[in-house]
């Protein structure tokens, strides 16, 4: 418990057995239960991730935001104070996490983010780069905010987060996240921190062609959907419902 407020992590995992070990040892003590989603891993994450003593998630249909959802989902059984969030693959500094949770804690924002600075020349891609500037753009055009990334560590509050009534089920989870927490009039900070290349095995969108266009045709499609909604958020949560996890 970190200053009184319990906190979860929600990491998505698809095939990332060989960098869980390492992303594992860098959890902070602030976090008080880490949350692996195995989303439709043929390795053993879910294994990996039961050993280094992670509570495991299944969702075996792929999507990011899919994964994201079945964690909130578990969650709901006994809410924490604070959802995090988090790539599995090495790529955050999960050690700087406490930055983003003290702001949040300190009541200086409702929602943070991490800004990815690479530390390494290779720690994104050319596709990343251009997707993060045109999207962020885009965002300033409809409302007035100016992000400067679209990193995927982030946290809010509990009750933050159910306001904003997540959906997207793939890669524009985090976009979506960002442009209703505009809508819901929530405090934004972002914070600069270091951004590594993936710590083991392959990228599944930002190395590949085919994959950066899927996510940048989703991203954008997100950006016009919220746009063309208004200020209005959706009345039920989520787009599509989950089926039930298992227990």
């Amino acid at each position: 418990m970190y200053q009184g407020k319990i906190i979860s992590l929600i990491m998505p995992a698809r095939n990332e057995a060989l960098a869980l070990p390492r992303v594992l040892t860098e959890i902070p003590s602030e976090i008080d239960q880490v949350l692996i989603v195995d989303n439709g891993s043929t390795d053993d994450t879910a294994r990996i991730g039961r050993l280094c003593g992670a509570k495991v998630v299944s969702e075996s249909i792929a999507g990011y935001g899919r994964a994201c959802l079945a964690g909130i989902q578990t969650l709901e059984e006994n809410p924490p104070d604070i959802v995090a969030f988090a790539d599995a693959d090495g790529s955050d500094d999960l050690s700087r996490l406490p930055e983003l949770l003290a702001t949040l804690v300190n009541g200086q924002a409702d929602f943070v983010l991490a800004r990815r600075i690479p530390s390494e020349p290779d720690a994104m891609s050319i596709q990343q780069r251009f997707g993060n500037k045109l999207a962020t753009l885009l965002i300033y055009m409809f409302w007035g905010h100016l992000y400067r990334d679209l990193g995927p560590m982030r946290a809010i509050p509990w009750g933050s987060l159910k306001k904003l009534r997540m959906g997207d089920q793939n890669y524009g989870w985090t976009v979506e996240m960002q442009i209703r927490a505009l809508k819901s009039g929530l405090r934004i900070r972002e914070h600069p921190l270091p951004y590594r290349r993936r710590a083991a095995g392959l990228s599944k969108v930002s190395r590949t062609i085919s994959g950066a266009m899927r996510a940048g045709t989703k991203i954008l499609s997100v950006i016009f959907r919220e746009a063309i909604s208004g200020t209005d958020l959706p009345s039920t949560l989520g787009d599509t419902p989950l089926r039930e996890q298992p227990k």
